[in-house]
């Protein structure tokens, strides 16, 4: 846990977040500010501030989090019609919280480019 990480502070149990799922690697929850219907928030609970400063060592956990979201996605009725993934890396990229996390988005049509 990295001291002043919000992220950190949500998987630590300290800050409080509407859960969705946990487990020891990973946690999920949803997004304060919702971008969508379905927009759920999904860390890895070991801090890592950037796509950029992943290792070897992390690559299970990531392909585990690809498979907690699309489990979420089914759960609430978004995977047939289809949902977006997010990472966002460095703050021109639009990341504000520096612990590598991934969106969830879906339950409405999107555009592409996204912005």
């Amino acid at each position: 846990m990295i001291e002043n990480c919000l992220f950190c502070g949500i998987a630590a149990g300290e800050i409080p977040a509407d859960i969705v799922y946990k487990d020891e690697e990973i946690l999920a929850f949803r997004d304060i500010r919702p971008q969508s219907p379905v927009h759920v928030v999904l860390i890895p609970r070991r801090h890592v501030a950037t796509l950029n400063d992943i290792s070897g060592k992390d690559t299970a956990v990531l392909g585990r989090m690809f498979d907690v979201a699309r489990e979420i996605a089914v759960g609430n009725n978004i995977a047939a019609e289809g949902y977006r993934i997010v990472v966002n890396c460095n703050k021109a990229a639009g990341q504000e919280v520096f612990h590598l996390h991934m969106h969830l988005l879906g339950g409405r049509n999107f555009s592409w480019p996204p912005g």
